[in-house]
C-alpha cells in the first residue's frame, strides 16, 4: 500500500486533476522500471505470521534495516511503519506482508539486483532471530483471526469497509502478496495503448505467475486464489475497466472513473480522516462531510488515486497488477515480460494485435479462467497456452530491440529474465501446478512443507 502523498496546492480547477496525470508524460529515453514486491513473514519454529510488535515481529524487522543499512524510518505517529532509502521505499501492507518499492531504475538488471540486495537484507536480519519470509500469492494456511493489523489509520478504516462492499475485501488487505511492475508513458496516445494490452493481457500475467493453489490449510480450486479475491473485493474500484477501450479514452475519462470512486480518508497531520463512501466530486466544490469547506490538494488527489484498484492502475505512470508473489526468479521476470511487450513499439503494436477484438466480456472471462485453471485456461475461443506462449515471444523480441546490457556488456541484454516464463510455456506448468505436485505427493499432504521448501 501506499505511502501517504505531500505537498500540491490547493485545485482550483479540474482539469488540474488531468494535468496531474499527463505530467507523468516523458521522452523514451527516460522511461523507467519499478518493481514492486510482497512477501510473507513467519516466526521459524511455529511457523506463525509475525506480530507488529516483539522480539520476532515485523517492527524488529524495520529497526534492523533501519540500523544495518541506513534505511531512512517513515513514522505514523510514534509507530515505525515504512523505511525509504535512494528512491526506494519499504512498506507494510495490512496484515504484515513487508513490501518493497523500487527506485526507478534504467534496466531489468538494474531492478534485479535492487531485489537481490532487499532480499538478502532482509534475510540477514530475519535469520538472526528464527524469522523467515517466503513469497506466495495467498496465505496457505493462516486464517484471517491470526493475520494482525498493522497499525496504520488508512487500513483501519479500509479493514471494516472493506466487510460491506464484498466478500473477500478482508482477505486481500491481510492474505494475499503480489509482484507488480511500474512503467512510464509518453504521451496520452501512449498511455492509452499501453493501459488497453495491460488490461486485456493481464489474465496472461495472472496464469503465468499463479501461485496461490492453498488457502485455510487446503487446496481452494484456483491456481490463483489472489486472483478469485480480486473478482469479489469492491466493484467500484475493481476490474478490467471497459471503459479504457471505449473512444474518447484519455486522462479525462479516467478522472470521470476516479471521481466516482467512493472515498476511504483525507490524510491531515499525520492523521487518517474517515472518509469512507464519500465523493472526491463533492471534495471539489468544499462539500465534503469529512472537511466541511474544505477543498482538495494535488496530494489528496494522489492519495485518492491509490485507493482505485484495477488490474492496470494510472497514476502519473501504469501499475500491472495482475501477478501473484513469487520465488526470486518470477520477481525479475515480470518486469522482464512487461517491459518486452510494452516498451517497444512493435512488441506494443504486436500485443495489441492479439487482443484488440477483445469484447468486454471475453476480457472477463479470461481474468476468471486464468485464476482457476493457469496456463490450461480456455475460453471465449482462446487458449491461455498459446496466447502466453505467443506473448512471451514478443516480450523476448521487444526486450532484444531494447538490447540493454548488464554484468560491464557480458550480457547483450534482458532476455535471460524471461527464462522462468519460457519453461512455463514449454511445459504448461506454472508455480501452483509445482506446488499442487508436490502436495498431492512427496508432501504427502503436508502443507508445513511449503515454508521449508519456498522461503527465500
Amino acid at each position: 500500500m501506499s505511502i501517504p502523498q505531500s505537498g500540491g496546492g490547493p485545485i482550483e480547477h479540474r482539469d488540474q486533476l488531468a494535468e496531474y496525470l499527463a505530467s507523468g508524460c516523458k521522452p523514451e529515453s527516460d522511461w523507467r522500471i519499478g518493481t514492486e514486491h510482497e512477501k510473507f513473514g513467519y516466526c521459524k519454529d511455529s511457523l506463525k505470521p509475525l506480530p507488529y510488535d516483539g522480539e520476532r515481529s515485523i517492527r524488529m524487522v524495520l529497526e534492523g534495516l533501519r540500523d544495518r543499512y541506513g534505511w531512512e524510518p517513515v513514522l505514523e505517529g510514534d509507530k515505525l511503519i515504512g523505511l525509504t532509502l535512494n528512491g526506494a521505499n519499504v512498506s507494510l501492507e495490512p496484515g504484515g506482508q513487508l513490501e518493497l518499492s523500487g527506485a526507478p531504475l534504467d534496466s531489468i538488471h538494474q531492478t534485479c539486483d535492487e531485489v537481490n540486495e532487499h532480499l538478502r537484507e532482509v534475510k540477514s536480519i530475519a535469520d538472526a532471530v528464527g524469522v523467515g519470509f517466503i513469497g506466495l500469492g495467498a496465505a496457505p494456511v493462516w486464517t484471517h483471526d491470526e493475520m494482525p493489523l498493522m497499525p496504520k489509520g488508512r487500513y483501519r478504516l479500509m479493514d471494516g469497509y472493506m466487510q460491506t462492499v464484498g466478500t473477500h475485501g478482508t482477505q486481500m488487505m491481510r492474505r494475499t502478496c503480489t509482484v507488480q511492475v511500474n512503467l512510464d508513458f509518453s504521451s496520452e496516445a501512449d498511455m492509452v495503448q499501453k493501459l488497453r494490452v495491460s488490461l486485456a493481457l493481464q489474465s496472461v500475467a495472472t496464469a503465468l505467475f499463479a501461485n496461490s493453489p492453498f488457502f485455510e490449510g487446503k487446496e481452494n480450486g484456483h491456481k490463483s486464489w489472489r486472483s478469485r479475491i480480486w473478482r469479489d473485493l469492491d466493484p467500484t474500484r475493481t476490474g478490467t475497466l471497459p471503459f479504457a477501450f471505449e473512444d474518447g479514452m484519455g486522462f479525462e475519462r479516467y478522472v470521470d472513473y476516479a471521481l466516482d470512486v467512493p472515498m476511504y480518508f483525507v490524510y491531515r497531520d499525520g492523521k487518517y480522516i474517515n472518509a469512507l463512501g464519500q465523493s472526491f466530486r463533492d471534495f471539489l466544490k468544499g462539500r465534503l462531510p469529512a472537511l466541511p469547506g474544505e477543498v482538495p490538494t494535488l496530494s489528496d488527489w494522489a492519495d485518492h488515486l491509490t485507493t482505485i484498484f484495477p488490474e492496470a492502475r494510472l497514476k502519473k505512470y501504469l501499475e500491472m497488477r495482475g501477478a501473484d508473489g513469487g520465488q526470486w526468479r518470477r520477481l525479475c521476470a515480470l518486469p522482464a515480460f512487461w517491459v518486452g511487450l510494452l516498451y517497444d513499439q512493435s512488441a506494443l503494436d504486436a500485443a495489441w494485435d492479439l487482443c484488440k477484438t477483445w469484447d468486454a466480456e471475453t476480457r472477463e472471462a479470461l481474468r476468471k479462467a486464468a485464476s482457476i485453471d493457469g496456463l490450461q485456461a480456455e475460453t471465449h475461443g482462446v487458449k491461455m497456452l498459446d496466447l502466453a506462449r505467443d506473448l512471451v515471444t514478443i516480450a523476448e523480441g521487444g526486450l532484444k530491440a531494447r538490447a540493454r546490457p548488464g554484468a560491464g556488456g557480458l550480457i547483450p541484454d534482458e532476455t535471460h529474465f524471461l527464462n522462468a516464463l519460457k519453461e512455463s510455456v514449454e511445459t504448461g506448468m506454472v508455480p501452483a501446478d509445482e506446488l499442487l505436485a508436490h502436495y498431492r505427493g512427496d508432501w504427502q499432504g503436508d502443507l508445513s512443507r511449503i515454508y521449508a521448501d519456498y522461503s527465500y
